[in-house]
């Protein structure tokens, strides 16, 4: 298990990494990349919809609410996947291609 200072540091790294990327894209598929306090949001407008990747340090996880549904990210040793073997950066693609089937990072 990571210490809570390597926790900080992959978590931050990876929502950092995954920001420039949405911020880059965000334009030319208009919707709107917000980080504030470590946690990102991704905001889309019509219809209104928003989804949050935050770090959470004492469980050393990373959580997403998208679409409704929350998804529980843990450390492999080499990124933050889910159960299924989805990145961190694989979940948010398929999660905006839900509701823009171009989308692509």
């Amino acid at each position: 298990m990571l210490t809570e200072q390597e926790f900080s540091q992959a978590a931050g790294d990876a929502i950092e990494s995954l920001y420039r990327k949405l911020a880059a894209a965000s334009d030319e598929y208009e919707f709107d990349v917000d980080m504030n306090a470590g946690a990102l949001s991704v905001e889309f407008e019509d219809p209104h919809e928003r989804f949050v990747i935050s770090p959470n340090a004492p469980v050393r996880q990373i959580w997403v609410s998208a679409h409704v549904k929350s998804y529980k990210l843990g450390w492999n040793g080499e990124a933050f996947v889910l159960d299924d073997g989805r990145t961190l950066e694989e979940l948010i693609v398929d999660a905006i291609r839900v509701r823009m089937p171009d989308f692509s990072l």
